[in-house]
This record gives structure tokens, sequence and C-alpha cells, in this order.
């Protein structure tokens, strides 16, 4: 393939490493001083984009891919409220778009087991679940993505919790995550059930980007031969 990164900080830069090694070409790099070169004339040839920006440049970079006819894959958190509205674009365009939270394939792993633990939980209402997400400082965003996307499965099946909050809180039907931004952290996750008699804890850390890298390199050939809407679920096969 013949990928445009969008976006070429630490993450951009791991998966133009990986890319390479598996015998892909990175024909377009877009950071903040050239994003103009995000433009017909310049993808032409490209066969693909991966977006890794942040919240306030993903959706305007995942719509110029889409008007431009280019597959994009996007694993910037913290601008959901436009999701639905990036979807309509992209099925008006008949185009191809992935998201995910989390492209790490353990993650993904991580994801399912979640959904698991909480439909068990879900009968024991002596015990009651927070989340806590470790990251580095230079992320923007808290909670992250991962952790949001954790909430919202544990919130599917218990359903005395009826909201999130990113802060302590005593009110019965909040599901609290906790934030911490500290170096060097490339991601941890943990999900706690916590009764007086015991705890139950899952965790998944990441020990570097290259799991991120891999999972959004391998989303990239799925969107370079597919159309539609996607998430790394189809892209896995789970």
């Amino acid at each position: 393939m013949n990928i445009a990164l969008i976006g070429y900080g630490k993450m951009g830069k791991t998966i133009e490493a990986i890319a390479v090694e598996n015998g892909h070409t990175v024909g377009l790099k877009i950071d903040q001083y050239n994003a103009a070169d995000l433009c017909a004339q310049k993808v032409a040839g490209i066969d693909v984009a991966i977006e890794f920006t942040g919240p306030h440049s993903a959706f305007e970079n995942v719509i110029k891919c889409l008007s431009l006819g280019l597959p994009v894959v996007c694993g910037s958190t913290g601008w959901l409220e436009k999701y639905d509205e990036a979807k309509r674009f992209c099925e008006a365009k008949n185009g191809t778009f992935i998201y995910a939270s989390n492209f790490s394939i353990g993650v993904n792993l991580f994801f399912e087991i979640n959904k698991t633990v909480a439909k068990l939980m879900s009968k024991h209402s002596n015990y009651d679940v927070s989340l806590h997400e470790i990251h580095h400082t230079q992320k923007k965003d808290a909670p992250s993505g991962t952790a949001i996307t954790l909430a919202e499965q544990v919130m599917e099946v218990l359903p005395h919790k009826t909201k999130w909050i990113n802060e302590a809180s005593n009110v019965a039907s909040d599901l609290v995550i906790t934030s911490e931004r500290i170096d060097p952290a490339p991601g941890t996750h943990t999900i706690t059930y916590t009764s007086a008699i015991d705890s139950i804890e899952i965790t998944h850390t990441a020990h570097n980007r290259k799991g991120f890298a891999n999972g959004a390199l391998l989303a990239a050939e799925f969107a370079a031969t597919h159309q539609g809407i996607f998430s790394m679920k189809d892209v896995l096969g789970i």
C-alpha cells in the first residue's frame, strides 16, 4: 500500500517504521505545518490514510479524506460528538471509514474480556465497579477513548450504572473513571469490582506504541480493500 500519515508525531513515526518493515510505502506525511498538502494533487496514488492527530482536528481530517475519495482509518479520540456526522458523510460519499478508540489487538481482545466479566458481575449487586486509566502527559483528552469504550460496555449490562464520570462520586448510579497522566506511560486500563469481602480486577497494560501501530496498519490494509464503515471487530473478525 501507499499510505498517507495524517499526524506525524510519535505514533505516526511508529506506524511509518512498521509500515516500511512490512513492505508498504508512506507517500504523504501531514502535520500542523503542511496541512494544506491534504489535497487532491498530493493524494494521487495514495491507497489509504491513517489519522492520528487530536480532538481539535480529527473530524476535519476525516471529512477531508472522505471528500477526496480516500479510505481513512482514524485513531484520534475526544471528538466523538461528531462521529455520527462523519458516518453520514461517509455513507453519502460511498467511502470507507474505520474508527477505533484503540487499535491495539490486545486491547480489542480486552474489550471482549471486559464484556464477559461485566455480564458475569451483573448478577452480583454487592460489587461496585470503577475504572482507572494511566497515560503519558502528552495525551490531550481525559478520560481516554479506551476508558470510555470500556465504561460504555459495562453500562450496557449493568443498568444501575447510568453514566460515567471523570471524578470522585458517591452517587451509586455513577461509574467513576479516574485518570492519571505520568511519563512514560503508553497506556494502562484497569476495571475493578469491589465488595466488602474481596475485589476483582482486570488490567491491560501497553508496553510501547507498537501494538497500536500494528493494529492501525492492519486496519489500513482492511480499509484499502473494503467499502463502508467498520470497527476493529470487523478487522479482527471477533
